[in-house]
């Protein structure tokens, strides 16, 4: 097996030979990516049942076929995407070449995370492979089964003289990060974040952070609760609350949460049954540890369980559970969740609640239900976030036309579609010029004079922009 500096030396070989610049070998690698995800589906969803007891229908929808939407939109828009950019020219580059060029940044690492550990590692991929670099791919070790079949099916289906898959804990991880990279791709904690960005400052390598932090839901004004309730629960508890973009607290009136509570209720017994451990379509927690970690805030915590509560450790099965009476202070509320858990907070006024998002680190996600545009105009202009959905959760991040990342505390950069291709890719900036205009040009030469000044400064002024490519 190849040692870590062997297998960057080999990609980086690959990189300088020019082999991922061409179009047609980029679209043989999307295609091929393709292929791979398509006939070893089976293959992947045992591997996610394994890990995570992830139903069939959630595994499809998030980990398999948000894969292969990326991989079409990609392979259909890679042509646009590389081509120049042309900008507009001043009078004094009025016949000159003047645009933008995409180019590879070179030998790119790729961390992925363990609740969606085929999304989160493949879709930084296809903007990595569409911007035509090498690839060091790390997927989690946490989610064992699927990082042994990454390892496995990369290399079979993509060039193994650009594509590397790179497994272990946090030491193979550390010793990998010794090494210098062009660009570093991480989602995860902010925890683990802070140490990438250690090692990276010390290559002044450039990092994307995809993490998460707690994502607040503002319940306000007149809505069909009914439907809210569903949207919610199915946001909150889609694998087991395991989604850094989950719903992580709710904020609403007392009057709001007295109504919403039965509503809430009825959604998760007719989405899990009255037996949620024995329902094939909710997930378990990925390990004993992180298991440990959530029965441990849930204990706690000073809120009143009014919703499940109990755990099984064996069976890593915590219950879809709701907890009211819950302070800013309390343990839920002092770390993102990141599980089966939904703590929800009364507050007196809209005006209230986003007072009490604005105290706190910038979400990942922030949503707010309400059939009143009012309310939900209010929320989008009074806050920041890295992304935001009105009445409904989670969605937002599925349509690759839209940038999906943090903002702050909650992440650096953007990806999904062309913004994946734009974060793994050098934006050079281009002006041919040729030997016309050389009257013009002597404008700038010595001996200076005032008279030279004046013409020059009116031909680079912006009121003297041309728009002749």
């Amino acid at each position: 097996m190849d040692t870590q500096s062997q297998v960057l030396d080999r990609l980086r070989s690959a990189f300088h030979s020019g082999l991922t610049l061409p179009e047609d070998f980029r679209q043989t690698q999307l295609t091929k990516l393709t292929a791979m995800i398509k006939e070893n589906e089976e293959l992947i969803l045992s591997a996610l049942h394994k890990d995570l007891a992830k139903p069939k229908f959630e595994a499809v929808l998030s980990e398999i076929d948000i894969v292969t939407n990326e991989l079409h939109y990609a392979i259909t828009n890679l042509s646009a995407w590389m081509k120049p950019e042309y900008v507009s020219k001043t009078l004094a580059t009025k016949v000159d070449d003047c645009f933008i060029r995409r180019e590879p940044l070179g030998v790119v690492l790729i961390i992925g995370t363990w609740n969606y550990p085929l999304q989160l590692l493949i879709l930084p991929l296809v903007g990595a492979i569409a911007a035509g670099n090498c690839v060091v791919i790390k997927p989690s070790e946490i989610s064992a089964a699927t990082e042994s079949l990454i390892a496995e099916l990369i290399p079979k289906y993509l060039s193994q003289d650009c594509y590397a898959v790179v497994r272990g804990g946090a030491e193979e991880t550390k010793a990998l990060l010794q090494n210098r990279f062009d660009h570093i791709f991480y989602t995860g904690s902010q925890t683990v974040a802070r140490c990438i960005l250690q090692a990276a400052s010390v290559h002044l390598t450039p990092v994307t952070l995809e993490l998460g932090g707690k994502c607040p839901c503002i319940i306000f004004g007149r809505l069909v609760m009914t439907a809210a309730a569903r949207r919610l629960v199915w946001a909150k508890f889609f694998n087991a609350g395991q989604s850094c973009v989950a719903p992580d607290y709710v904020l609403c009136s007392p009057a709001t949460r007295d109504a919403l509570l039965p509503a809430l209720r009825q959604a998760l017994d007719d989405f899990y049954t009255k037996e949620p451990q024995s329902c094939p379509d909710f997930s378990r927690i990925v390990s004993p540890r992180h298991w440990t970690r959530l029965m441990e805030l849930l204990k706690k915590s000073r809120g009143k369980i009014v919703v499940g509560g109990e755990g099984n450790q064996e069976d890593k099965y915590i219950a879809p559970t709701v907890v009211v009476d819950v302070t800013e202070d309390d343990a839920l509320m002092q770390e993102e969740i990141f599980g089966p858990i939904l703590p929800i907070i009364t507050v007196d006024s809209l005006e209230k609640s986003i007072e009490f998002v604005n105290r706190r680190e910038k979400p990942l996600a922030l949503y707010v239900f309400s059939d009143e545009s009012s309310v939900v105009h209010k929320v989008l202009e009074k806050t920041t976030s890295g992304g935001f959905c009105s009445n409904d959760g989670i969605v937002h991040m599925t349509l690759p036309s839209l940038p999906f990342g943090g903002v702050g505390a909650s992440g650096w950069g953007s990806y999904h579609g062309r913004w994946g291709f734009e974060t793994f890719s050098h934006r050079r900036a281009c002006m041919l010029r040729g030997w016309a205009l050389e009257r013009l040009n002597c404008l700038r030469y010595p001996p200076y004079g005032n008279d030279k000044l004046s013409w020059l400064r009116w031909t680079t002024s912006p009121k003297n922009n041309c728009s002749v490519m």
